[in-house]
């Protein structure tokens, strides 16, 4: 029997506030097949951050079980899960997240000096990303020497440097015009056809419909499709 890719039952999440236990994810069952392109989509408030934590391995639920490609994710400590976050998911996120003092390069080689990779080799491993994403002619520009959608290339070359299994993209056009977030859309896709998976999480139905399958999150509560608030 193989292993289960990526599995989600019935999970809860629920924080404290303010004196009272609040119920964030509300029994949440969500599967998904290896080399899906895949988007969340759902409103400010919904859970999808906290679906992303999740997912992510940043955050784990109050209850229920989430497999990873056959491993229990509530049952591995600290370290097997920031391995898991080195290893297995790229994170890429709205604001780019790159440090300003580090040129294109050095912040695709940053993941790669957590995985202790050596130093040949990353610089090697990170002009390749690059060149990828198509900035072959900017390696050496600074955050602040690059466009919107440049800078979000960087991040997506950065996620992908440890070759991860799945892509994890927060609100990935939300900082970007209508034109570039089509482009990076477009190389979301082309990732995805090299058989990588992709989970797409934003709030714009438009970009939430350039994935192959759409699952919607309103109120904590997950379904297929699209709800009527879109």
């Amino acid at each position: 029997m193989s292993e289960e890719y990526f599995a989600m039952r019935d999970i809860v999440k629920t924080y404290h506030v303010g004196g009272e236990d609040q119920m964030v994810l509300k029994h949440v069952n969500l599967f998904i097949e290896e080399g899906e392109f895949l988007s969340i989509l759902g409103p400010s408030g919904s859970g999808k951050s906290t679906m992303m934590n999740i997912i992510g391995c940043l955050d784990v639920p109050t209850s229920g079980e989430y497999v990873l490609k056959g491993r229990h994710i509530g049952e591995l400590d600290q370290h097997e899960l920031a391995q898991i976050r080195c290893h297995e998911i790229g994170f890429i996120f709205q604001q780019f997240q790159l440090l300003p003092r580090l040129d294109a390069m050095k912040n695709v080689e940053l993941p790669l000096i957590y995985a202790g990779v050596p130093r040949r080799e990353r610089a090697e491993r990170a002009e390749q990303m690059l060149v990828r994403v198509g900035l072959s002619e900017r390696l050496h520009h600074f955050p602040n020497q690059l466009s919107g959608g440049q800078q979000q290339r960087v991040a997506i070359a950065r996620a992908l440097a440890t070759d991860p299994t799945i892509l994890l993209a927060d609100e990935p056009t939300g900082a970007l015009d209508q034109t570039t977030g089509r482009q990076v859309v477009e190389l979301f896709h082309d990732l995805n056809d090299e058989g990588r998976t992709v989970i797409m999480i934003t709030h714009d139905l438009k970009i939430a419909r350039q994935a192959k399958r759409i699952v919607n999150i309103l109120d904590g509560v997950l379904s297929e499709g699209v709800s009527e608030y879109d």
